[in-house]
């Protein structure tokens, strides 16, 4: 069960992935915004944010590093940008991890459906650290 890095960027995620694909000479992956994911009447996006990132990767000398910009008007600030993701096709393990991880700690986002993932979960634990776990049926 790997643990990615995900580093969340302020607006500037598209220029720093194909700056960090030339700098480790890997290949640029699909980049998906924020105007491509399906619509949620609860949370509309917002014009100015529809170009932004939501999800990207690289394979940085053998490890997946995932990137995303945050919404304009969410909390950021370089150092609390990074979280660990846990990718797991094993139910079991990601129940287990979501449990014990917000111990002490607080949800973020409740284990729950999204459009990608039929469990996923956003949390920090009580050393202040993200997580996110994400279901992934094949891996």
């Amino acid at each position: 069960m790997p643990v990615y890095p995900y580093i969340v960027f302020n607006g500037n995620c598209r220029e720093a992935v194909e700056f960090y694909a030339a700098v480790f000479e890997t290949e640029k992956t699909k980049i998906l915004t924020f105007g491509e994911v399906p619509p949620d009447p609860d949370y509309p996006i917002l014009e100015d944010a529809k170009d932004l990132v939501i999800h990207t990767s690289l394979n940085i000398k053998g490890s997946k590093v995932m990137f995303s910009d945050a919404l304009p008007g969410a909390d950021y600030s370089p150092g609390n940008n990074i979280s660990l993701t846990v990718v797991s096709s094993n139910l079991d393990d990601i129940l287990y991890l979501y449990n014990r991880l917000k111990e002490g700690g607080s949800v973020d986002m409740e284990l729950q459906e999204t459009f990608w993932s039929k469990y996923y979960a956003s949390l920090r634990d009580k050393f202040g650290v993200l997580w996110q776990l994400n279901y992934e049926e094949s891996i």
